[in-house]
């Protein structure tokens, strides 16, 4: 259990939300399988609330074989229909054709000699961003980054990578601290 007398990000308000900030958003990590993880969450989200795709985040790990690039791109038709039958996810058929196929898109980056965690940690040197607001209010949606990350996987054929998709990855993989000033997370990151 999250100590809810903490100071913490406004977004965080159930205990899998505060769990979440407290633990793991905004931390640098350039884990193959949790950028892919986090690809595809962020995505899933679009148009829901965080804390409905928390709640199947368990569900999304067995479901795609902990986000493992390489097994995900070999799902096939009966893999995509028990997926569809699935209520542990989001079963949305758009969202998980872009999860099978945002897998192959990655398979490509391998054979052209790049992980998807390098290029999407490149567009920001490999260094998080630091930034200091002091409001929920204050983060942006997207930035000039996150469009350029989003414009290059759209060319590489990833798919449900618009740049505020983008952007809420960044936040998550942590190549940006968006801790408000007055979270106690904030210096910890």
């Amino acid at each position: 259990m999250t100590d809810d007398t903490k100071c913490r990000c406004e977004w965080a308000r159930s205990e899998i939300e505060r769990e979440y900030h407290d633990t793991e958003w905004g931390v640098p990590n350039r884990d193959e399988h949790h950028v892919f993880e986090m690809l595809t969450l962020e995505g899933a989200q679009a148009g829901l609330s965080w804390e409905t795709i928390l709640k199947k985040r368990d569900g999304y790990r067995r479901l795609f074989k902990n986000f493992d690039p390489h097994k995900v791109a070999r799902f096939n038709d009966k893999d995509f229909e028990r997926l569809m039958q699935d209520a542990s996810i989001v079963r949305n058929r758009l969202k998980i054709e872009s999860t099978i196929n945002n897998a192959r898109a990655t398979l490509e980056l391998y054979e052209s000699g790049t992980t998807l965690s390098e290029l999407v940690w490149s567009f920001v040197d490999n260094t998080p961003v630091v930034n200091a607001y002091t409001s929920l209010k204050d983060l942006p949606a997207q930035t000039d980054i996150s469009k350029d990350l989003s414009k290059v996987l759209k060319k590489r054929g990833f798919r449900f990578v618009g740049p505020t998709t983008m952007y809420a990855m960044m936040q998550a993989i942590g190549m940006v601290n968006d801790h408000t000033t007055r979270c106690f997370r904030y210096d910890q990151v």
